[in-house]
């Protein structure tokens, strides 16, 4: 590694002498900056380039060309990358795309015309006074490819959980102010690490529309999905199935539960709450299962109607007990998307109004790409061990349930 850094360095030393214009301090930040990730991957695999250690713990995978913005200017840097892309440079800030996008946005609201007092309050508190619209679109451009990269990136590794959700912006269109639906995927790789999947914009969280999103999941790899946890929207759960075969499907239950307490009293919803959570808190299957069979009896002299919802989704609702006892707490529910959900509604809120669909796509594409890469060298969500499918014997996942 010394050794590459000094032919970097020296032919640095040539180009100045070659090229008197030549930013010599960018170009040595650029150098610098290189041998530092690629010792950094070194000590990441356990391994050198074409070395074959017992220590070695991946392999490289190419680089990707990112742009550094430094005091002395934008950088071009080539990143290396890893197979499995558990790496991220130290010296590079994970959160300066969303930045950038969240920027790009106001700017592009800005110069449009389509800005508020708020939008231009933020255009001046972000010193962006005298935008040219040529700098909005070299902007944009670049983010938008960006995205794009990451929207239709290869999905290589098997996924054996799925989680599905939808949230609400609203865009600029054809003259209007209309509600768009955010829908986004997000899984667990066989290795045991979270990755956003997926992201899109339509006009309505209706069935096309989500099975349109399944099938380019699919298309671009998505496989060896067991589970899929999301809401009772009825498109969905059918695109479920027509995509997915196979996979069981778990009901949310936080949203199962406020389903249930719209049929009784507000006074006795706490109660009613509390009761039906007491099926979650069994140590096994089985009990589970009788748990909520006594509940769902326990409320039929005052709430038949209550009682027969909970019969009819016992399997949909359910459906986390035929997999590890380690994973339940995250497969019930959605949770895992709310939050993430949560961050993105937090950021688009600054917005108000897109301009336009393709701003909402820039920044929540942005958003969520910079939490996938985040992801990439965090803990993993689980173990590879727990992950790998049961033996043969004990039979397949539950079958998503017919309507």
């Amino acid at each position: 590694m010394a050794d590459e850094t000094r032919m970097a360095l020296a032919e640095l030393l040539r180009k100045a002498e070659a090229e008197p214009g030549l930013d010599v301090l960018r170009e040595g930040v650029r150098v610098l900056a290189e041998a530092l990730m690629a010792l950094e991957v070194e000590q990441h695999l356990g391994a050198s380039r074409y070395e074959r250690t017992p220590e070695r713990d991946g392999s490289r995978n190419g680089s990707r060309e990112r742009s550094w913005d430094t005091r002395v200017g934008t950088i071009d840097l080539r990143v290396p990358r890893v197979r499995d892309g558990s790496y991220f440079p130290s010296l590079l800030e994970s959160r300066t795309r969303g930045e950038r996008a969240l920027v790009a946005v106001v700017q592009e609201a800005y110069v449009g015309g389509v800005s508020t007092r708020r939008v231009d309050a933020l255009v001046k508190a972000l010193g962006m006074d005298g935008i040219s619209k040529s700098q909005v679109s070299r902007l944009c451009q670049e983010l938008d490819a960006e995205v794009e990269r990451f929207r239709n990136r290869p999905l290589t590794e098997p996924c054996s959980y799925l989680w599905l959700d939808a949230t609400f912006v609203k865009v600029r269109e054809a003259g209007r102010v209309v509600s768009q639906a955010v829908v986004v995927a997000i899984g667990v790789s066989a290795s045991g690490v979270r990755e956003v999947l997926g992201v899109d914009v339509g006009p309505s969280e209706d069935g096309a529309f989500w099975l349109a999103f399944l099938r380019s999941l699919v298309a671009r790899g998505l496989h060896g999905v067991r589970l899929v946890t999301s809401d009772a929207h009825e498109g969905l759960r059918q695109a479920i199935g027509a995509v997915l075969h196979g996979a069981s499907w778990q009901r949310c239950r936080v949203h199962f539960v406020r389903n249930a307490l719209a049929l009784v009293p507000k006074g006795m919803q706490a109660l009613v709450a509390a009761t039906i959570r007491t099926v979650f808190a069994q140590p096994t299957a089985e009990a589970a299962r009788q748990q909520w069979r006594h509940v769902a009896d326990g409320f039929r002299a005052r709430w038949p109607r209550l009682a027969d919802l909970m019969e009819a989704a016992e399997s949909d609702v359910l459906a986390y007990l035929a997999f590890p006892r380690a994973h339940w707490r995250q497969l019930w529910s959605t949770n895992p998307l709310e939050r993430l959900n949560k961050e993105v509604k937090r950021r688009t809120n600054v917005i108000g109004i897109f301009p336009n669909p393709a701003a909402a796509i820039r920044l929540v594409g942005a958003l969520l790409a910079e939490q996938h890469d985040e992801w990439q060298v965090g803990r993993r969500y689980f173990s590879a061990e727990s992950l790998a499918p049961p033996p043969q014997e004990e039979g397949p996942p539950l079958a998503l349930a017919a309507d």
